[in-house]
């Protein structure tokens, strides 16, 4: 079994949209270290001494959001810095982007990132009032630095007011996505040549960043059919049915290729996969199903099933592009024999004491061989056993089960039977084979003769009368 690697330190600010908690308008609120306030900012810690941050909501005073519905402001009563202390993984890349926007004039903001003692400044933002300024950039975390802040500091601001200045929105500091595909197989085999499967994969996000335009893939598993209108996300965005014809829906199958294919995540569609946010957002990811039978042809094999998703991340300036491998599903089949016997006569008209000779012959079709091939074929009233030749197994005249045993793929086996007519009528021989393996088509395990037995010469036709 694969098993795909394991997800990095996930990376991720808190609140980095500064959506919580809600205002009406503008709010003056306690950082994240104010514990005893029944109100305080999520996430956010700010150097000011009164411990304050200072929350707008979209439209106030004219200044509209770059992100969501609220934003900051740097400076609150007083020059300061806002910032995060984030756990990081030395060597590790990590993403940043941010809006920033003058208030009254030009404002100048610093972004400072290093260990948490001694930040060093990454670059400087220099906006006005018009428009706000949108910049990305990447940080590599150096060696033996497990904590990481991520800070803004104000450098100046038009007006000279310290309670005035630098807008802040939008802000994302963390990894890269990091999808995981988990598979698993409903019913836990051993399972049975004609059983149905039902496939499901989660897919999560255990990356820091969402993950964009995710596409899920699973090739319908060798000696198995896809069944019709099965496809459905079962949780996570858009769950629901899907329908199966490609352009329809965020998932079809695949006739040309033989697999299903989902377009997963927020905003998805039929023509592209969605977003799809990391675990501390949507913790369960998103799960999707379909269903197979199991072929006749898979009968005494396994079955083996991995799903792949790709995606990329746009975290950088770019658009990176990121595959996922589930794990591998194996389903057990047990083996399958299709048997079939025939049976005939030598003659369909025969007299009152009179040998009959019949020929019953079993044949298996496979794919696999049959084990404890038991033929039942008891004589009827009024023939008298007389003897059986067969080169396989054994034949017990009072129970009439002919002990056939083990029969390859492909081959037959033949029984001949001897009896003698001893009631004048018709007479009908029936002859039924089973074995031990799975049987995918019962209808040939039976087969039957009718014979007319008739009396020494007289006046009356018994098969006639007895029709």
């Amino acid at each position: 079994m694969t098993t795909p690697p394991a997800a990095p330190l996930r990376v991720t600010l808190v609140n980095g949209s500064f959506e919580q908690p809600p205002v009406a308008d503008m709010a003056i609120l306690p950082d994240a270290s104010q514990t005893q306030a029944p109100t305080r900012v999520p996430g956010w810690l700010t150097t000011a001494s009164d411990h304050m941050i200072e929350i707008w909501r979209s439209g106030f005073n004219g200044v509209p959001s770059a992100d969501g519905s609220q934003f900051a402001e740097l400076n609150a009563n007083e020059v300061s810095t806002l910032y995060q202390d984030l756990p990081t993984t030395p060597g590790s890349t990590l993403y940043w982007r941010l809006y920033h926007r003058g208030r009254l004039g030009q404002d100048t903001m610093a972004l400072d990132i290093g260990a948490p003692g001694s930040p060093v400044e990454q670059r400087r933002f220099t906006d006005g009032t018009t428009a706000w300024g949108y910049y990305t950039g990447t940080y590599t975390v150096p060696a033996g630095q497990t904590t990481t802040r991520f800070s803004f500091r104000s450098v100046s601001a038009a007006g000279g007011n310290r309670s005035v200045g630098n807008f802040l929105d939008g802000i994302f500091f963390g990894t890269a996505p990091f999808v995981e595909l988990t598979k698993s197989a409903i019913p836990v085999g051993p399972l049975e040549v004609g059983d149905v499967i039902t496939y499901r994969v989660t897919a999560k996000n255990e990356g820091g960043g969402a993950a964009e335009n995710v596409v899920l893939s699973d090739d319908i598993p060798e000696g198995t059919t896809y069944v019709p209108g099965s496809l459905r996300i079962v949780d996570g965005p858009n769950a629901g049915p899907k329908t199966d014809e490609q352009g329809d829906d965020q998932a079809y199958f695949d006739e040309e290729t033989n697999r299903v294919v989902f377009h997963l995540g927020s905003g998805a569609s039929a023509g592209q996969g969605g977003s799809l946010p990391n675990t501390e957002t949507l913790p369960a990811g998103t799960t999707v199903e379909y269903r197979v039978v199991v072929d006749r042809s898979a009968g005494g094999t396994r079955i083996s099933n991995t799903a792949t998703a790709t995606y990329e991340n746009r975290l950088g300036d770019t658009p990176e592009p990121l595959t996922a491998t589930s794990d591998e599903e194996i389903t057990e089949i047990l083996p399958a024999a299709d048997l079939n016997v025939t049976k005939s006569a030598d003659a369909t008209t025969v007299t009152v004491g009179q040998t009959m000779t019949y020929r019953i012959t079993v044949r298996n079709a496979g794919p696999n061989q049959a084990t404890g091939v038991v033929v039942t074929d008891e004589l009827p009233y009024g023939l008298t056993f007389l003897s059986a030749d067969t080169a396989s197994g054994t034949y017990d005249p009072a129970t009439g089960e002919w002990a056939v045993g083990d029969v390859p793929d492909g081959a037959t086996a033949t029984l001949v039977l001897r009896a003698k007519a001893t009631e004048a009528g018709p007479l009908t021989n029936t002859a039924t084979v089973t074995g031990n393996e799975t049987e995918p088509d019962t209808s040939d395990n039976t087969d039957s003769v009718t014979i007319c037995v008739e009396p020494a010469p007289s006046c009356c036709d018994p098969c006639a009368t007895r029709g």
